[in-house]
């Protein structure tokens, strides 16, 4: 299922040397995953539904071992960072400054000065073939981005979603910036709808991707499909020492549509995931678990399905990206346009979550940590849901707690 090609041999040399130090310890890293909280049952916590627009959400059956983040949080607009952007999706600071940004629709990266506004295209990413919700989507920096310069990117092409990485050089010419991609990963389903799309790199090293059913719902619970899932490979696009059905990139199963991942700070992953017409989902991710999809949406009596930590109604949400920072989980939401806070105590929410920026800022799409207690929060209204007519698409910078 992976292909590559390599284009240089140095920065796959120092790829090898990167993925020889995280192998020893991304095994003990899943594993710790497994035992850490609760398993998939849980049961009710004392929200209240009304405060969120119908929000619930649940407590896993582990006892937490954290101090709970507040209840209440607040969120503060600190500054417009650019405008003017067309329909962006994935965004990936950059440890020497500056903001990469995906866009779905033209195919192309641009990086953002977050000091100034300015933007420069990298260039375009060839075979994207965007159509409907598919696109040059989720994008993230290697683990070895200080010596290697590679960026990796999920996209949808005339066949399939794949992951390819390519070589960043600031020092060329403005659109000749980017390598020729070497496709690491290919054969993810593709569709009009639910391509997933979101990539990051966890603290075991290894590359984590969430990959739609694309409205074939049997994908979902076919463990042998790479739809509906959650996957997790090494840099190189090989299933990862550790995942839970062998020889597989398959790490979690059951899923509708995952457009969100982060990990908190005790390095458990999160992941957020678009529901039908009822529920739209906060997971908590753990190895080898079904988190019930088509069977059910939200939460379930059937201990077999993994239930969310909290669930929204679907007009209220539409969640796509997620991040840690201060106690919580925020999530970027689509259709609800607003921002949402789960407050955390370990692998459960301590508290009815919050919304913030209610239709202020139409469609949000991407939220991901600036450091603290900041975070970058990436707008949608370009995307051809939206309304234009409000404006461009934005990165605003926001102060949180």
């Amino acid at each position: 299922m992976n292909s590559r090609t390599a284009t240089s041999k140095g920065p796959l040399i120092v790829q090898r040397r990167v993925v020889k130090a995280a192998l020893a310890a991304a095994a003990l890293v899943v594993t710790a995953g497994c035992s850490s909280g609760g398993s998939g049952g849980g049961s009710p916590v004392g929200l209240n539904p009304s405060s969120g627009g119908g929000v619930t959400g649940s407590a896993s059956s582990g006892r937490p071992t954290e101090t709970a983040a507040p209840a209440k949080g607040s969120v503060k607009v600190v500054r417009t960072v650019a405008e003017g952007l067309k329909s962006p999706w994935g965004l990936a600071p950059l440890p020497e400054g500056g903001l990469l940004v995906s866009s779905r629709d033209e195919g192309t990266i641009t990086r953002v000065d977050e000091n100034t506004g300015r933007t420069t295209e990298l260039g375009q990413v060839p075979g994207v073939a965007p159509a409907g919700e598919g696109g040059l989507l989720g994008i993230a920096l290697s683990p070895a981005y200080a010596s290697d310069h590679m960026v990796y990117a999920y996209f949808t092409t005339a066949s399939d979603n794949r992951i390819v990485r390519m070589l960043y050089d600031a020092k060329k010419p403005p659109g000749e910036q980017l390598g020729a991609p070497d496709t690491i990963f290919k054969g993810i389903p593709k569709g009009v709808i639910h391509n997933g799309g979101r990539i990051a790199f966890g603290p075991d090293g290894m590359l984590y991707a969430g990959a739609g059913e694309t409205g074939s719902r049997g994908l979902a619970q076919d463990k042998k499909a790479l739809g509906g899932k959650i996957l997790r490979m090494t840099p190189d696009g090989d299933p990862a020492p550790g995942n839970p059905f062998g020889d597989s990139v398959v790490y979690s199963y059951g899923h509708r549509n995952v457009q969100g991942l982060a990990w908190d700070d005790r390095q458990r992953l999160w992941a957020s995931e678009f529901g039908q017409d009822t529920w739209d989902e906060l997971n908590q991710i753990k190895p080898g678990d079904n988190y019930g999809w088509p069977v059910v949406e939200g939460r379930s009596d059937d201990p077999k399905y993994h239930n969310p930590v909290a669930q929204w109604h679907t007009d209220d949400a539409s969640p796509s990206g997620i991040a840690y920072a201060d106690g919580s989980i925020w999530m970027a939401g689509l259709k609800g346009e607003r921002l949402w806070r789960v407050p955390l105590e370990g692998t459960r929410a301590a508290a009815a979550p919050q919304s913030f920026l209610n239709g202020r800022y139409g469609r949000l799409r991407t939220v991901v940590s600036a450091g603290g207690d900041k975070l970058w929060l990436v707008t949608s209204e370009t995307d051809g849901r939206g309304s234009p007519g409000k404006g461009d698409d934005r990165i605003l910078e926001l102060e949180v707690k």
